[in-house]
């Protein structure tokens, strides 16, 4: 795994051995970039279930001015320390050693994030639990772009009730990204780049 573009590009990433996670694929990151770059630069980025860090990571590099990065695994956030330090990076960015739930509740009164990326265990309902918890939170405005990777089977219908709606769907082969917005559902280009 490595990051693909910008200040650390091509640096090779550590993953945790025996962790039960999917590190997202470098053909899938590249295309979630390509998506969203044109408001990469300068934007705060919040990683939950962060791994090891890849996401996050590569958001960094490609200029954004801060990453907040959540993994309640203590393997997995020492891995993430060490690849931060590794892509020269750790300056921009703030490691959380908890659970989602505790992060939300500890960052909550910060002002909103750009770009909120999770990738939680799958089909678990917990991108539900998250999005019910940013309902009505400071971390959460009409700008921020909500990012969840999920299984191809991972329904959203659920979304409008808590106030938000699903601006667009990617769908891979294995999995797919879901791109939320508060609010009801507009134009995607307003939010999402193509």
């Amino acid at each position: 795994m490595r990051v693909i573009a910008g200040s650390a590009r091509r640096l090779l990433l550590k993953t945790v051995e025996g962790m039960d996670t999917r590190p997202t694929t470098d053909r899938i990151k590249e295309t979630l970039f390509n998506m969203i770059h044109d408001d990469i630069y300068g934007c705060t980025f919040l990683d939950l279930f962060s791994g090891s860090g890849a996401i996050g990571i590569e958001a960094l590099s490609r200029g954004a001015e801060e990453a907040v990065f959540v993994e309640k695994n203590p393997k997995a956030a020492a891995c993430i320390r060490d690849n931060l330090k590794t892509t020269h990076l750790e300056e921009r960015a703030c490691v959380m050693n908890c659970d989602v739930s505790e992060a939300l509740r500890r960052l909550e009164g910060r002002s909103p994030f750009r770009f909120i990326f999770m990738d939680p265990p799958y089909n678990q309902q917990l991108e539900e639990m998250v999005l019910r918890s940013l309902s009505g939170s400071s971390l959460v405005d009409e700008e921020t772009v909500i990012i969840v990777e999920a299984s191809k089977e991972t329904a959203a219908d659920y979304l409008s009730g808590l106030g938000f709606s699903l601006q667009r769907e990617k769908v891979y082969k294995t999995n797919k990204h879901l791109f939320i917005t508060k609010g009801e559902k507009e134009n995607a280009d307003s939010h999402i780049s193509r």
